[in-house]
């Protein structure tokens, strides 16, 4: 149980602390210097503090540092309508209406008034700049499935005619399942659909033999637009993998998953140094997903995440910063599927980080972990962890939204924000939901 003893302990950890994002960013300046990659996660899908934090610190590191990267829990193709705003790529289309492309459930994730805010910034800074030197804005996750096939299609129709016809009858055997990836997954689960996998990694082994041939003009704009088909084959590859488990292995998705997020990540930097400049990378996901889950219960099912995999390739060069909050409101919906609200996040646990936290008394800190003597037999035995993704069930909250972890092995750094409000969607007329859930069913993370 918490004691005041242990509160003293943080509180002493976390000195004088001024409490603003300045404070925060001037504290984790020893982990910034020299990381390649700064992981900044959340503790929920929609709380406003979070996004906020994370856009300004992302901008310090970008202004400061030299990040020039910025990889997000998102799928590809949708990410990479923004990516092309901030760089300015498709003329007057304002952020509002690159953000409107995020149509599938949870829209409230990436389309909303502080991300917006934050694509017109870098939209701003990389006008500044030659585009060789532009800051781009991309996503990790795996779930586009169609969108991604689709992307492939009308690149190779520009380039190669030909080669779209390839694809085409390549990719025929999905297209039975009309944009359904549930219905496609079950029925590879059960060998209806045997050859669409195999299909699919052809393609994507074209695109990559192909490529000198498609980059003949040596433009910048001709490599990326390359790159980004070559990424969107990949994601038909491996989606089709991921949605086959779900049906037929679904305890192996949760790897696939993140082990497709963090080498496209990889290939991200490498892509970014093909152009010229060190990759120096920010990463904006949930804490589930950047806590480095050999610190977690999760571990013993031998679940791994992209934090754990940039600790192992990048070691102390990858700097892991979690969120958490101890109460307020959130953005997330009651079921899978269904419109987000305004949820009342319950006051944490008693004994949980979030608790022990509260008990500091201060509305917002930034708590260092690695290498802090202080708290690390503090933090030696496991505690109660909370973790919201899209869907929040207050009446299930333990069993649905905590989990056991030593947090100063989980993260370098740790910021709370005491208490947290939710996040303001963008209105726009659509109103489209993802037709099934995917792994993370139900929490969403």
């Amino acid at each position: 149980m918490t004691t005041w003893d242990d509160t003293d302990l943080i509180r002493r950890s976390v000195g004088e602390t001024p409490h603003s994002v300045e404070g925060i960013y001037q504290y984790l300046q020893p982990f910034i210097r020299e990381a390649r990659v700064v992981m900044l996660g959340e503790a929920t899908h929609g709380s406003e503090e979070f996004y906020a934090v994370r856009a300004q610190l992302t901008q310090r590191l970008i202004e400061e540092h030299g990040f020039n990267l910025i990889a997000v829990e998102a799928d590809w193709p949708e990410a990479y309508a923004v990516n092309r705003f901030v760089r300015g790529r498709d003329g007057e289309i304002s952020a509002h209406a690159a953000l409107g492309l995020f149509t599938r459930f949870p829209t409230w994730m990436w389309a909303n008034t502080t991300v917006r805010s934050f694509v017109e910034w870098l939209r701003d800074y990389n006008e500044e700049f030659i585009e060789k030197r532009h800051v781009g804005m991309y996503g990790l996750d795996l779930y586009s499935l169609f969108g991604s096939l689709e992307s492939v299609l009308g690149y190779l129709e520009v380039v190669d005619p030909t080669g779209a016809r390839r694809a085409r009858e390549r990719y025929a055997c999905f297209k039975h399942y009309a944009g359904d990836a549930h219905g496609f997954g079950f029925a590879a689960s059960i060998g209806l659909a045997p050859d669409c996998e195999q299909r699919a990694v052809r393609q994507l082994e074209e695109l990559r033999e192909q490529k000198w041939e498609y980059l003949q003009s040596n433009g910048l704009l001709a490599e990326d637009a390359h790159f980004s088909a070559e990424q969107n084959a990949r994601i038909v590859a491996n989606a089709a993998e991921y949605y086959r488990a779900m049906f037929k292995q679904p305890s192996v998705t949760w790897n696939l998953r993140d082990t497709h997020m963090f080498e496209t990540l990889e290939a991200l930097m490498q892509h970014q140094e093909r152009l010229g400049a060190p990759a120096r990378a920010v990463v904006w996901a949930h804490n589930s997903h950047i806590g480095d889950s050999r610190a977690t219960e999760f571990a013993s099912r031998g679940q791994l995440n992209i934090g754990q995999l940039a600790k192992q390739r990048f070691g102390n060069a990858a700097c892991l910063v979690g969120f958490t909050t101890y109460g307020g409101e959130v953005m997330a919906a009651p079921e899978w599927g269904l419109p987000g609200e305004v949820e009342v996040v319950q006051d944490a646990l008693q004994g949980s980080f979030e608790d022990l936290f509260h008990r500091v008394d201060a509305e917002q800190f930034v708590l260092l972990l690695r290498g802090n003597a202080l708290v690390s037999e503090l933090f030696r035995k496991p505690r109660l962890e909370r973790s919201i993704g899209v869907v929040y069930h207050p009446h299930t909250e333990r069993q649905s939204h905590y989990f056991h972890a030593q947090l100063n092995q989980q993260f370098d750094a740790v910021v709370h924000i005491d208490s947290t409000s939710a996040v303001t969607p963008l209105e726009f007329k659509h109103e489209a939901f993802l037709e099934e859930p995917p792994e993370t069913f139900p929490s969403g993370m």
